[in-house]
């Protein structure tokens, strides 16, 4: 229980209202971070099983969707613009291996 982020608040609770709303504000940017994180991660996975399962067309299909969820979560800061890149990338090669075969 006192490992969890939800618990840690509670033991060193704020003292100043600015404080207090710091982790209002933190909280709303976490949960957001999470969801998007979330979306990216799914996307990727189901593109990945695709190309496991050699459905090389259907991986390339949902390649625009996957590029829209990493480049939000890009442009709101959950991930860093080299990191998205490179996510892309990793994924059109991995694609174009599938579909070369």
């Amino acid at each position: 229980m006192y490992g969890t982020v939800a618990a840690l608040r509670y033991i060193y609770m704020a003292i100043t209202k600015g404080a207090k709303k710091a982790v209002r504000s933190s909280e709303r940017k976490r949960v957001y971070n999470i969801r998007t994180t979330g979306a990216m991660r799914d996307v990727v996975k189901d593109i990945k099983k695709a190309i496991v399962a050699g459905k090389g067309a259907e991986a390339k299909a949902m390649l625009p969707a996957a590029y829209k969820a990493i480049d939000k979560a890009a442009k709101r800061g959950v991930i860093k613009d080299n990191t998205a890149g490179r996510k892309k990338s990793r994924l059109s090669a991995a694609i174009k291996k599938a579909t070369a075969k």
